[in-house]
């Protein structure tokens, strides 16, 4: 008996836990369907909490140096505090409200390259080690973002990555503590202008926050700059926009104003956010690494989540 308690304090013969999603797709704004399933183990455990939260891989800063993190940017309780009998079976149904601002992962059901996104569950056990689940989850574009992303493909910009960066940016209304940049290699008729293109959406429940970041290119004597764009497109109307003239203005707008937020430079509320570590370019067709997430590639992208996330969750 005694025995049997030093195993369950070292997480053997204990509880587990198994959440599974009624649908892993989802847009930011919506809600995220769910249910945790519970299984006591060899001797009844007091459950202190069962939470599930959004998790995802982000850039940082330490000193001089830029590294990848796992960052939690969502937490929801689905229970308190219960007893779980030994080999009992419980099913706690959820819903997650998915944040505005949630990163978009998955473009025409394909993943983005770079980006990678989780739902952690839980299990806080008394006196005990917690258990814990992951399950990959994907996050598609609302009408908006899908129509300002073929804008920049009919125009013939070119998909590099797309990596979160913590931080906020400058003179816009932001809630989570980090931001995503979609990066394009610039288009032909932009290619003597700019070398490279950072787009970043920041959503609420009206519309978006449109920042686009020209790499622009120097002259003979000149060094070239960053030049940064901040633009507003609502959810209303989505589909009564020109939006290839629109994006067309907004770049045009964005690489004439150098100067006019104070120089050249990044205007973010974190300086200095680029880190290296982006490879290749694929047109916008292949815009997406990855297969769509049917039955194989839901599997293929949760061994990927697995592994980005290895170190950061204990074996069940």
């Amino acid at each position: 008996m005694v025995f049997k308690k030093m195993l369950s304090a070292l997480g053997v013969g204990g509880p587990s836990v198994d959440t599974v999603l009624t649908n892993p797709n989802t847009r930011p704004g919506l809600m995220l369907d769910g249910q945790v399933n519970l299984r006591g183990g060899d001797a009844a455990a007091d459950i202190e909490q069962v939470t599930v939260a959004l998790v995802t891989r982000v850039e940082m800063e330490g000193g001089d140096s830029e590294y990848a993190g796992t960052m939690e940017f969502y937490r929801l309780p689905v229970s308190g505090a219960m007893r779980l009998e030994a080999k009992q079976e419980l099913s706690i149904p959820f819903q997650l409200p998915m944040p505005w601002e949630t990163p978009i992962t998955d473009v025409y059901g394909q993943r983005l390259r770079g980006m990678t996104m989780g739902l952690r569950t839980e299990l806080a056990v008394a006196r005990a080690v917690d258990k814990g689940d992951l399950d990959a989850i994907a996050v598609h574009p609302l009408p908006v973002h899908e129509r300002i992303l073929e804008a920049f493909s009919q125009l013939g910009f070119r998909f590099k990555s797309a990596d979160l960066e913590r931080g906020h940016i400058y003179g816009v209304q932001q809630t989570l503590p980090f931001y995503q940049e979609i990066e394009f290699f610039a288009a032909p008729q932009y290619a003597h202008a700019i070398r490279e293109v950072e787009l970043t959406f920041v959503t609420n429940q009206h519309g978006v926050d449109v920042v686009i970041e020209c790499d622009k290119r120097g002259g003979m004597f000149s060094g070239g700059q960053d030049t940064v764009g901040r633009y507003t497109a609502e959810h209303v109307g989505v589909d009564q926009v020109d939006w290839r003239q629109r994006v067309e203005g907004w770049l045009a707008q964005t690489v004439e104003s150098y100067g006019r937020y104070g120089g050249g430079g990044h205007h973010y509320g974190h300086p200095g956010k680029h880190g290296g570590g982006h490879h290749g370019g694929h047109g916008m067709g292949g815009m997406v690494a990855g297969a769509a997430l049917g039955m194989a590639g839901g599997m293929i992208a949760g061994e990927m989540l697995e592994d980005a996330f290895e170190g950061d969750f204990g074996e069940e």
